[in-house]
């Protein structure tokens, strides 16, 4: 394990002691945790215990989240658009979400609590990552503000093709324009996700037709300020495994990235994304738990898949 330099600062109220008294550790620090509840010994008075809370300072950023694109979907492996449609990993994928799993456990990473989408590809994909962390207990919370972006008519279809139909640039446009939206479906198109039970407690009016980037930003962010940003504060150490738009629209606003600049960002799948907070749960340093040259590859790969062939 690596070792780390660190300050300690214990919060209790211990009261109506007229002893002198030592203080103990009675168990291992997990390095994982930026707060963690432990017990000490009071000695001295050797029937008594102790819980109390401490925080662990270990010369990083107060805080840290990490953020994981599924693995590779049979729609990825076959390059079509998916958008809200439910596909589930490919093989890839599944090994994908392994091997990210087994890059946190290597980093010694550990995590309080995950958010993920609705979509069985991202749910899977925290599945497969919590089993390689034996962390199958914590709690997840699964929402459909975290989905992917809806792609409207171009769910199903070929990117390749569409972008030999259409062109590159329109097909650009469509998959990352921030404020253009592709052509919707109709509610009676059985791509609509309003026809999917999943859905079917969630208002008419927040059931998307076609969503363009700006969309996803307007959806996303609300689960961010009421409920993400509330567990980071808490120091709850917080997993998100989600999708490449609904990951874009969080990296947009914690990098305050222009909406020109945020249509050239590509997020490989699979890859650990860590991301470290100040106080103000502003951005002081992110990084993927891969060399470079991995990175740059995965990336590559994501933006390609509009090209023609």
């Amino acid at each position: 394990m690596h070792q780390y330099l660190f300050c300690l600062y214990l919060k209790c109220n211990i009261c109506n002691f007229n002893t002198p008294f030592d203080i103990k550790w009675n168990r291992t620090l997990n390095f994982g945790f930026s707060s963690l509840r432990t017990v000490w010994l009071f000695h001295g008075y050797a029937d008594i215990t102790r819980v109390v809370n401490i925080e662990v300072y270990r010369g990083m950023a107060p805080y840290r989240i990490v953020f994981i694109r599924h693995g590779e979907s049979v729609y990825n492996e076959e390059n079509r658009f998916c958008g809200w449609h439910d596909a589930d990993l490919s093989g890839q994928g599944i090994t994908e979400a392994k091997q990210a799993g087994q890059l946190l456990r290597q980093n010694h990473f550990t995590f309080d609590i995950a958010y993920t989408s609705v979509l069985k590809r991202a749910i899977k994909t925290l599945n497969f990552v919590l089993d390689e962390l034996d962390l199958n207990w914590i709690p997840v919370t699964k929402t459909w503000r975290l989905n992917e972006r809806m792609y409207g008519a171009l769910q199903g279809l070929n990117k390749s093709e569409t972008a030999a139909k259409h062109g590159e640039e329109q097909v650009k446009i469509w998959r990352r324009a921030y404020d253009i939206p592709p052509p919707p479906v109709d509610i009676s198109d059985p791509r609509f996700p309003g026809n999917e039970p999943k859905y079917a407690l969630l208002d008419s009016s927040c059931i998307p037709h076609t969503e363009c980037l700006k969309d996803t930003v307007q959806r996303v962010l609300p689960f961010w300020f009421d409920t993400i940003s509330a567990s980071i504060k808490r120091r709850e150490q917080v997993l998100i495994v989600a999708h490449g738009n609904s990951l874009r629209a969080l990296i947009k606003y914690l990098d305050n990235t222009s909406d020109s600049d945020i249509v050239e960002l590509n997020i490989p799948t699979g890859i650990p994304l860590v991301y470290e907070l100040d106080a103000n749960l502003k951005p002081t340093k992110h990084y993927y738990l891969a060399d470079e040259a991995t990175v740059a590859a995965a990336i590559a790969r994501v933006a390609n898949q509009g090209k023609k062939k």
